[in-house]
């Protein structure tokens, strides 16, 4: 349940694009999340294409991790079957924790959308240094259904009982001094 009547405290998240074949131009997916989370009142800390290789994706995430103005990262792509799908691989090292739930909640989402297909997905969402990093396919749909289905909910300060924010956020340096 989400308290509207509270103001929402707003969190920086980047956005990556795993895909050996998509271009700025053409990230539909990627241009999706950064349209709902701008929608849901959060801001853009960066956006970054990188190919479908364990190393390029452990290193941009890697990255934002490290950055106390990253509150959230969501990955979009590299989460099936084929042998250069490869996000889960690459993100599963560097949580602290996993969100066990998430990747079973949005397949029990996405069945009602694409049927039995969801078993292809390997989706993953996790903790690493107070980062929270939700994974996905690569399809617009499916960006969609994450992010209607779960991730809006969890990254608003107002939704009860609880959500990530206030523990993604304590890591901020901007909010210590508050």
């Amino acid at each position: 349940m989400t308290n509207t009547s509270s103001p929402q405290k707003p969190i920086n998240i980047a956005v990556l694009t795993v895909s050996d074949t998509r271009t700025v131009a053409t990230d539909k997916s990627g241009a999706t999340l950064i349209e709902l989370l701008r929608g849901a009142g959060h801001q853009l800390a960066q956006h970054a294409i990188v190919k479908d290789d364990v190393y390029q994706i452990r290193a941009a995430v890697s990255g934002w991790i490290a950055d106390s103005n990253v509150h959230a990262v969501l990955v979009t792509g590299g989460t099936g079957f084929t042998a250069r799908d490869t996000t889960p691989d690459a993100l599963l090292p560097l949580f602290d924790q996993v969100i066990e739930g998430f990747g079973e909640l949005f397949r029990s989402l996405s069945f009602t959308e694409i049927g039995t297909s969801t078993i292809q997905s390997r989706t993953v969402a996790g903790v690493a240094n107070r980062t929270v990093i939700f994974s996905m396919p690569g399809s617009t749909g499916a960006c969609k259904t994450a992010w209607n289905g779960i991730i809006c909910e969890q990254l608003d300060s107002r939704h009860k009982p609880c959500n990530f924010v206030e523990m993604v956020t304590f890591h901020s340096s901007n909010d210590l001094t508050s």
